[in-house]
């Protein structure tokens, strides 16, 4: 295991338990408010839990309890966070920026600037290595800070919605650059986006309220989700209640029928969700004919054109 967590934090309600496997990339999902950058500051140090431990690759990162109080800082835990705003330093050109890491941990001036030289060219911005940030767009700006977080050959990459501050043009481009450089690399990212999320990552790990609600690898979870959040992000219809006669009863009243996953069975009473995409809906204005297992009686409250689409409320 390259990281083992566990932390609890009772003024932010956070309590979590997290694994990430050698060279696992797991992107961190949820409400605003759910404890993603809680997870993520914790991590790397700038947030101090009341109680828990955390171990990379063999090393402790901390260890808190009623007898224990072991406490490594940020700079010496081997952790890259790299957020929204690329934060180079201003008074530092490119190439100064991304050999900064590899020059703190006492690479010689020459192999720190080798060092950086292999990682501009390996983001394609080898070419803006004299600049100074203020020179740089958006995009080559957050280039160059993936550079310096890759340079300092983190154990753990930390990524806080690195492509949230970019426009549409340019996020494409760097997403193409992160799925290169992060192949085979120990790295948690926060993000919002599903894209990122399934291009980018092995496994998914949903926050509510400070506490893992679902993970799994990240096409099992977008296939079946188990919170609302992650239907909703993955463009699904998500149903919660408990199952009786085949179907799914939610509080409400509503009953929703359909398949159980391959290879689970479900006792009477037992929590459940029943999962449906939006194509899986149609609306007739008299009952319809044939044998569809759901038929729901409902108002139309408002029709939405958007495109060649009409959505219905």
């Amino acid at each position: 295991m390259s990281l083992a967590f566990t932390a609890e934090l009772a003024e932010r309600g956070f309590e979590a338990q997290i694994g990430v496997r050698p060279g696992e990339r797991v992107a961190v999902l949820g409400h605003n408010g759910s404890g993603k950058s809680t997870l993520l500051n914790l991590l790397a140090g700038t947030l101090r839990p009341d109680s828990g431990k955390a171990v990379l690759s063999g090393r402790t990162l901390f260890h808190l309890g009623s007898r224990t109080n072991r406490w490594l800082p940020p700079h010496a835990r081997g952790i890259s966070l790299l957020a929204q705003d690329a934060l180079l330093f201003p008074h530092l050109s490119v190439i100064d920026n991304v050999a900064f890491g590899p020059r703190a941990t006492g690479a010689s001036k020459a192999e720190a600037h080798r060092c950086a030289e292999d990682w501009l060219a390996e983001v394609g911005v080898a070419d803006l290595a004299g600049r100074r940030p203020s020179q740089l767009s958006g995009g080559q700006a957050q280039r160059v800070a993936i550079a310096r977080a890759l340079a300092a050959d983190p154990k753990l990459l930390l990524l806080d919605e690195p492509m949230a501050a970019l426009d549409v043009a340019v996020a494409p481009l760097l997403r193409r650059v992160l799925r290169r450089v992060l192949d085979g690399r120990a790295t948690m990212m926060v993000t919002h986006d599903l894209l990122d999320a399934m291009l980018l990552s092995d496994r998914i790990i949903v926050m509510e309220q400070g506490r893992v609600a679902e993970s799994g690898p990240t096409e099992e979870v977008l296939r079946h989700p188990r919170t609302r959040f992650t239907a909703r992000i993955a463009g699904l219809n998500l149903i919660r209640g408990h199952y009786r006669e085949g179907a799914v009863h939610d509080d409400t009243g509503l009953s929703v029928a359909g398949a159980v996953k391959d290879g689970e069975s479900l006792a009477a009473g037992a929590l459940a969700a029943a999962v449906f995409a939006p194509s899986g809906v149609s609306i007739f204005l008299e009952p319809p004919a044939g044998s569809p297992r759901n038929n729901l009686s409902v108002r139309v409250a408002e029709l939405e054109p958007l495109g060649d689409l009409v959505r219905v409320r």
